[in-house]
C-alpha cells in the first residue's frame, strides 16, 4: 500500500478516530474572503443559532453540551463570554431560537431552556417540549432544527441505516407547534437532512439530503431540494439523486414518482447546514445566494467535500456554485470538517467545525 493510499484509508478512519489524518492548520477562503478563529473549546460544534441580544448559541453531536457566546456588538469578531448553558444531553446537535426561549435537539424529545438570555450564568434546567420522537438505534438520530415563517418547529427523523425500507416511519420530516403539540409530517423520502431554511422571497423550504454509501466512488449524489408543498416524496430509499434506482429497492418505484433535486452537489460531501445570504458585506453576486457546509466524505477513495460553497441563485434555482472556505488541501490533509453556516448581522459568517470544535469567522475585504 503506497503513502497516499494510506492516507486516505486513515481519512476514512477519522470518522471514528478522529485525531488522525488531520493537519493542524486554518481553513483556506476565496480569494478576498479572511477567515479567524471567532471561537474554540466547543468539542463537536454543530447548529448555530442567534438569540435576540446577540447571543450565540452552539450545540454539538459528542459533548451532550449546548454553549452560548456574548458578542460585544461594538466588536463582532470578539467573543466576551463562553457558558455551557446545558449538558448531559444526548447529542443535543440543534438548536432553535425563538421569543427569548432556545429549543434543543435530542435524540428522542425536544428541550427548551426559557429566557436564556437573562439566565446564561444561571441557566434554568431543559423542560420537555416534546417526547417520545420516532426513534430506532442505528444511524442518522442527531437532528438539526430550525422554526419556518409558519412559526412551527421543523425536526427531521433520520433513516437508521444505510439503506432500509422505512415506510413513512423514517426518513422524514416533521413540524410542530412550538409547545410540541400538532405535530405532522411534511416531507418523506429523505435518507437524512441535517440542514434546512427558508428562502427569504418565496418561503419556500430548502435542505439538504445525505445520500446512501456503499455504491462507489461517484454515485449517489447528495441533494439540495426543494419542498413545494406538503407531502412530497424525495425518493429514498427507492430512488436517489432523482435518478437512480436504488439496486435493493429500485424495482418497487419508478424515479419519475418523486420530486428530483434542485442540484447535485456530489457524492459523499455530506452536506449539513445551510443558509441564505442576505447581508452586505460580501460582493453583491452574493446576495441571496445559499451557503452550504460540505462535512467532507469518510470513506470514499478521493476525498470530496470539506468546504463552505456559495451556490449562486437564478430565478429561485441554482446557478453556479463557489467554494468560499476549503478545508481540504492538494495533498488530502484534512483541515476541519464544516457542520453550519451562520450569517452575523454585520454580513460575516460563522462556520462550525465540529472536528476542532471551532467556530470560525468568515468576512470579505479589508
Amino acid at each position: 500500500m503506497n503513502f497516499r493510499m494510506m492516507k486516505r484509508l486513515m481519512l476514512g478512519m477519522a470518522a471514528i478516530l478522529p485525531s488522525m489524518a488531520f493537519a493542524e492548520s486554518m481553513p483556506v477562503p476565496a480569494p478576498g474572503f479572511h477567515v479567524s478563529v471567532f471561537a474554540d473549546h466547543l468539542p463537536a460544534a454543530r447548529e448555530i443559532a442567534l438569540g435576540t441580544h446577540g447571543t450565540v448559541f452552539v450545540g454539538s453531536r459528542r459533548a451532550g453540551n449546548v454553549y452560548a457566546l456574548t458578542v460585544d456588538p461594538a466588536h463582532p469578531e470578539t467573543v466576551q463570554r463562553r457558558y455551557v448553558i446545558a449538558s448531559g444531553l444526548d447529542m443535543p446537535v440543534g438548536v432553535a431560537f425563538r421569543n427569548g426561549d432556545l429549543y434543543i435537539s435530542d435524540v428522542k424529545r425536544i428541550l427548551v431552556l426559557r429566557d436564556i438570555e437573562h439566565h446564561l450564568d444561571a441557566p434554568p434546567k431543559p423542560s420537555i417540549v416534546a417526547g417520545n420522537l420516532p426513534w430506532r438505534s442505528g444511524d442518522h438520530d442527531w437532528k438539526f432544527i430550525a422554526f419556518g415563517p409558519d412559526d412551527k418547529l421543523y425536526v427531521p427523523v433520520g433513516a437508521p441505516c444505510n439503506i432500509c425500507d422505512v415506510k413513512q416511519q423514517f426518513g422524514k420530516l416533521m413540524r410542530m407547534d412550538a409547545d410540541g403539540t400538532h405535530r405532522e409530517d411534511v416531507a418523506y423520502g429523505i435518507r437524512n437532512t441535517v440542514g434546512f431554511t427558508w428562502e427569504p422571497h418565496t418561503g419556500k423550504l430548502w435542505f439538504t439530503d445525505n445520500g446512501r454509501d456503499m455504491l462507489g466512488d461517484d454515485v449517489p449524489s447528495d441533494e439540495l431540494d426543494i419542498l413545494d408543498k406538503p407531502g412530497q416524496n424525495f425518493g429514498y430509499p427507492y430512488c436517489h439523486q432523482g435518478d437512480v434506482p436504488d439496486p435493493q429497492f429500485g424495482k418497487q418505484h419508478s424515479c419519475r414518482e418523486f420530486t428530483p433535486p434542485v442540484e447535485k452537489l456530489g457524492a459523499h460531501v455530506a452536506a449539513l447546514g445551510l443558509r441564505f445570504y442576505q447581508g452586505s458585506m460580501f460582493p453583491p453576486a452574493f446576495k441571496n445566494s445559499i451557503l452550504i457546509a460540505e462535512h467532507g466524505s469518510w470513506n470514499r477513495s478521493e476525498p470530496s467535500g470539506y468546504r463552505v460553497v456559495a451556490t449562486h441563485m437564478n430565478n429561485g434555482r441554482s446557478a453556479q456554485s463557489v467554494v468560499l472556505l476549503n478545508m481540504l488541501t492538494a495533498d488530502d490533509d484534512v483541515l476541519g470538517r464544516p457542520a453550519d453556516v451562520q450569517p452575523l448581522p454585520d454580513g460575516s459568517v460563522l462556520v462550525s467545525d465540529d472536528h476542532n470544535g471551532v467556530l470560525y469567522r468568515l468576512t470579505y475585504g479589508k
